[in-house]
């Protein structure tokens, strides 16, 4: 029997897709078409019955973008800016909606869970409500102003915290903020203040003038401020630590040690790889719990296939608490798998491409959905009778 059709809804060209398709030939299957994200946002595709979707991020195509957020900006849009997140969520959910409502086209993916993934307060609720260790939260409604936020930390007894924009993502507009003696008040953030907006500038600068900080805050706030305590890491070779975990159906598949001199340690804000090796050895024998912290995490999200974990090591590497949790997690290039998971020497890609194999019937040409004694995380398994697939920017391989 013919595989059904496997389709990536991404980026056309980008590592992400080009990644997907190379472990989905490894493992002998057709190549995956590329659904565009520019196409899905214009209106303009079709699919294939039985399409098997998995939901790629739009982040890399600066139009797809543009798309999502750029009504809000009007001409002061640039790829840069760091507003518009609420329009760019509702966005993202509406066009997710739409696809999952397509008759005969099946999710790698929920667009439920992508939602909670990309609100940072329904996240850090899911997870304090399943147990799993978070830092602690300021409650309540999401502050406007720096001088409410500044009050509301006074009578909470925090100095030090984390502000993240709730629909924000890759560290886009996160401030680590934190007060000292004498009113002193220190931020240090991507964020570049121009007159014209906020710009993600990719170099990490400290703001000491309070009258800047309150600039600063004051004009994220509306992109609604989600504020964590901030949380002491454990560090490597005397820079901050933490670890990205990637969990492919339940279980830790990947680990990577992110290093950096500043707060925030993404890899394009000047953050590095640390070694792993180091990391698993301060731990010694709570590695596990380690990895099983994640795990738990990824349990909050049952029907996503594959989730990115951010962990907080603290206790010299002898627990974490959970930072955040990615829906698009996976872009960890060449990176083997962990020697005592389940896909030792697979990429993120290839694991996952491992995992949808054992747990359906793909190669036989049937991918059977949730409902017909399939595999729990095919979800939308929507009626049958799609027309044939056209987008925009299909290689000439594709079905």
């Amino acid at each position: 029997m013919t595989p059904p059709p496997l389709v990536v809804l991404g980026c056309p060209g980008h590592r992400r897709a080009t990644l997907f398709a190379a472990a989905a030939r490894a493992a002998g299957l057709p190549e995956p078409a590329v659904l565009p994200w520019t196409a899905l946002l214009r209106g303009r595709y079709e699919l294939p019955p039985g399409a098997v979707v998995r939901i790629d991020s739009p982040g890399e195509d600066p139009e797809a973008d543009r798309l999502l957020r750029g009504p809000v900006l009007g001409p002061g849009y640039a790829p840069t800016r760091v507003e518009g997140g609420p329009a760019w969520y509702a966005g993202l959910l509406a066009a997710l909606r739409g696809l999952a409502a397509r008759p005969g086209v099946r999710l790698l993916g929920d667009p439920g869970e992508i939602a909670v993934m990309f609100d940072k307060r329904r996240t850090h609720a899911a997870l304090a409500a399943a147990g799993v260790p978070v830092p602690g939260a300021l409650p309540g409604e999401l502050p406007a102003s720096f001088e409410e936020l500044q009050e509301r930390l006074r009578a909470a007894g925090l100095r030090r915290v984390f502000l993240k924009p709730v629909h924000g993502s890759s560290a886009s507009g996160v401030v680590a903020l934190e007060f000292g003696p004498r009113g002193r008040v220190q931020a240090t953030t991507s964020v570049e203040l121009t007159p014209e907006g906020l710009h993600n500038s990719l170099a990490v600068r400290r703001y000491r003038s309070g009258a800047e900080v309150a600039e600063l805050v004051d004009r994220l706030a509306p992109e609604g401020l989600h504020v964590e305590q901030w949380i002491p890491k454990s560090g490597q070779d005397g820079r901050a630590a933490d670890l990205r975990v990637v969990v492919v159906g339940g279980r830790a598949t990947h680990a990577v040690v992110r290093t950096s001199p500043h707060p925030m340690t993404n890899l394009h804000l000047g953050g590095a790889r640390g070694e792993l090796a180091t990391a698993r050895a301060a731990a010694g024998s709570a590695w596990p719990d380690l990895l099983a912290t994640a795990e738990a995490a990824a349990r909050c999200f049952p029907r996503s296939p594959m989730v990115g974990v951010d962990l907080l090591p603290v206790s010299r590497w002898q627990r974490a608490l959970v930072g955040e949790v990615n829906a698009f997690g996976d872009l960890l290039p060449h990176l083997p798998g962990l020697p005592e998971g389940p896909a030792p020497g697979l990429d993120t890609y290839g694991a996952q491409v491992a995992h949808l194999l054992s747990r359906s019937a793909v190669g036989a040409g049937e991918i059977r959905g949730p409902g017909n004694g399939g595999a729990e995380w095919l979800v939308s398994d929507g009626p049958r009778g799609a027309t044939p697939f056209r987008a925009e920017g299909l290689s000439a391989d594709a079905p």
